[in-house]
């Protein structure tokens, strides 16, 4: 397996990030970060990614994947049905855009920190946090 390029602080600081995310809403972030996207493209390995992590298993439909191919320099973000649903095109640009910044300056995991913050931000607007919210999927970044 590659080495990632994030070291085991990096990845606790992404994991805070995440939790941190979630407090704000019902919506659940995950991350998955390999080498190399194996499919034909970003969006197919993203999808197929989805659902191997049962994102598709949450109550309201409101899991979101972020997906890095690192030495691609690829990087995709998901949302299920219940999100598609509730916003419009142009819902997850802001989050893109932030990510791409950071990544264009080669500082992965301060992209992935402010993706992680700003999806938290957007999906709050749709689905706020519930005193009956349960952390529905693990927040640990899944590795290929």
């Amino acid at each position: 397996m590659p080495k990632l390029p994030l070291s085991p602080a990096d990845e606790k600081e992404i994991i805070a990030a995440i939790r941190k995310a979630e407090q704000k809403t019902s919506g659940e972030i995950r991350v998955h970060i390999e080498a190399n996207c194996p499919a034909k493209t970003v969006f197919e390995r993203a999808e197929q990614l989805f659902f191997e992590l049962k994102m598709n298993n949450t109550k309201l439909e409101n899991g979101v994947l972020i997906y890095i191919a690192h030495e691609d320099h690829k990087f995709y973000i998901m949302g299920d049905r219940g999100i598609d649903q509730r916003v419009g095109q142009d819902f997850w640009d802001c989050t893109k855009n932030t990510m791409q910044a950071h990544f264009a300056n080669q500082e992965l995991k301060e992209g992935l920190i402010a993706g992680i913050l700003q999806a938290g931000k957007q999906l709050k607007k749709f689905f706020p946090w519930q005193t009956d919210d349960i952390n529905e999927l693990p927040d640990e970044i899944s590795k290929a």
